[in-house]
């Protein structure tokens, strides 16, 4: 019996365990599904409202809760200094995007996303050069997408994520923090590129993986139960074949044994 309360404690410390893992990345997912309607929220709102001047908007640190606002600039395209994001997906579309910096007309310069040029038999074709002389654009904010330097640092002329710290530094010219995704411009710099938009305005799969997570919960709970059950159960039939009584006999039991024991061993009459 010592063994298995040692296998029945060890068992249930187990279960803990992987129980309070499994609530952790429920809440986890329900934190996400938080986070995921706020972001909605928040581009709705922002659509709704008027674009802005650029400079009004990204002279601070851009946080999610700026992003997807509507913003307008004026100034030049820094052609030579284009690079290539590789390793992008729009849609069903694969290929790279095109960052370029846009000098404007008060002298700061910020980060522009031309669009998308998707793969064409495994290579993806450079796209349309940037309008020459004075652009006016709008555009959507963006932040600095977030990973590990060799992502971020540009490397003859093309980089993993957009960053306008490590971008900056390799250009030898400050940049406002974040850019701007183009949404139009006059004269037309996306000429041939897919422009990218907001992201769909869904809640993702994140409430039914919490739910999926608490359901591994109950199912190790139970689980552990039922072994427990199960080797009570094999127990019982162990003493059972070697003739242990499992429960205390009953006094009625007692005596109805007793009486046939003792009608048993009685001599028959002639």
């Amino acid at each position: 019996m010592k063994k298995l309360w040692i296998r029945w404690v060890a068992l249930l410390l187990v279960v803990a365990a992987l129980g309070a893992v499994f609530i952790r990345l429920g809440e986890w997912q329900l934190h996400r599904l938080d986070q995921r309607r706020e972001r909605n929220a928040s581009a709705v709102a922002h659509q709704q409202q008027p674009v802005k001047p650029w400079a009004e908007v990204m002279d601070k640190p851009i946080t999610e809760t700026d992003q997807w606002q509507r913003v307008r600039a004026r100034g030049t395209f820094l052609a030579d200094e284009q690079l290539e994001v590789r390793y992008r997906k729009v849609g069903d579309q694969q290929g790279s995007e095109w960052v370029v910096p846009f000098k404007t007309v008060d002298g700061r310069t910020v980060l522009v996303n031309r669009g998308l040029t998707a793969k064409q038999e495994g290579t993806v074709p450079p796209p349309a050069a940037v309008p020459s002389g004075e652009v006016e654009l709008t555009g959507y904010v963006r932040r600095n997408e977030k990973g590990r330097l060799n992502a971020t640092k540009p490397v003859q002329g093309s980089v993993r994520l957009i960053n306008s710290h490590e971008i900056s530094k390799e250009l030898g010219e400050p940049l406002a923090d974040g850019y701007i995704q183009l949404i139009s411009s006059t004269p037309d710099a996306a000429k041939g590129l897919t422009l990218i938009g907001p992201p769909e305005l869904t809640e993702g799969p994140h409430f039914s993986y919490a739910i999926q997570w608490f359901i591994f919960t109950v199912i190790a709970a139970a689980g552990a139960l039922l072994l427990i059950r199960a080797d009570l159960r094999d127990r019982r039939k162990r003493r059972a074949r070697a003739g242990t009584p499992i429960l205390p006999v009953s006094g009625a039991t007692r005596a109805d044994a007793a009486t046939s024991a003792g009608t048993e061993s009685s001599p028959r009459e002639p």
